[in-house]
């Protein structure tokens, strides 16, 4: 009888980690989320605000992603570690909330292509002997594309690699659409990069999902609708536009198709680097198929 796999998510109690900490818990492994807040809000992340059956077997942790110590402890004898940590759009939001910063204001942030652009990697500033972990000068305030979608990712997998994890999944993203900022990609893509230049020894998975929907969140629903019929128009028309569709020119999934390939994903020694939407599905496809067996 092969070892009990461990497994710790973070961004745990989150739209996504969430299911993929009920997914893994489904394969009987022994899961710890991490996360500032904790224990999820249910009702946020599923259609009850009940905790579910499944939840009790998770460990719902807590622990700031820029205070490597506060869970690095949480990482011996894993055997899988995930960031499913982000931001979707920048902003201020405490400044937002008590009136320092508008709301467009901070959109425009987020648009700003040179905003961040040269915030050297935690790598880097450790070679430079400066803090890792820190935000940049006039950054305390606000997280960043730059410290959410990179540095929390390459701070996460540096700590992994040094406790011998099998391998790193990293939720990434498709193509951006049109309406997310250029920055929200490539801070994405450059996190990959630095994953699987800087920690060879540990398999970096990196799943690149599209828009996901759940009709716990009925806001998705009607997006996911409308990302679809772009789906389908960039099909028939052989993707005239899908450069400029973006992740809106690939059909959306549901949340839970994307955490059941994940969990798939990370247990396939086979599968490494980054793993589109077609490769997604089919992993997703994998696990249902097994549980039918």
């Amino acid at each position: 009888m092969s070892a009990t796999k461990r497994i710790v998510v973070f961004g745990g109690n989150g739209f996504l980690g969430s299911r993929i900490c009920r997914a893994a818990v489904a394969r009987n492994w022994d899961v710890t989320s991490v996360s500032r807040s904790g224990t999820p809000h249910w009702s946020s992340v599923t259609s009850s605000a009940t905790p579910p059956a499944w939840s009790s077997k998770v460990s719902w942790e807590h622990g700031d992603i820029f205070v490597p110590a506060q869970w690095t402890a949480f990482l011996k004898n894993a055997n899988y570690v995930v960031h499913s940590l982000g931001i979707l759009l920048e902003a201020d939001y405490k400044g937002v909330l008590a009136g320092r910063e508008s709301p467009i204001a901070g959109l425009a942030k987020a648009f700003d292509r040179t905003r961040g652009a040269h915030t050297p990697n935690p790598l880097e500033r450790m070679r430079a002997h400066q803090d890792p972990v820190s935000p940049a000068a006039g950054q305390q305030q606000q997280l960043t594309y730059e410290m959410m979608n990179r540095d929390s990712t390459i701070l996460l997998a540096k700590e992994a690699a040094a406790q011998g994890v099998e391998a790193f999944g990293f939720v990434s993203a498709a193509g951006g659409a049109p309406v997310l900022p250029s920055r929200y990609l490539s801070t994405k893509r450059e996190a990959e990069a630095v994953v699987a230049r800087e920690f060879p020894e540990m398999r970096g998975v990196f799943f690149r999902p599209p828009f996901m929907y759940d009709r716990s969140r009925k806001a998705t629903i009607p997006l996911a609708a409308m990302v679809a019929a772009g789906s389908t128009f960039n099909t028939l028309t052989g993707g005239v536009l899908g450069g400029f569709l973006g992740a809106g020119g690939v059909k959306p999934l549901q949340a839970d198709v994307v955490a059941d390939a994940v969990v798939e994903g990370l247990a396939d020694q086979s599968v490494k680097g980054p793993v589109e939407v077609k490769e997604i599905e089919e992993l997703a496809h994998r696990t249902w198929r097994n549980t039918m067996l």
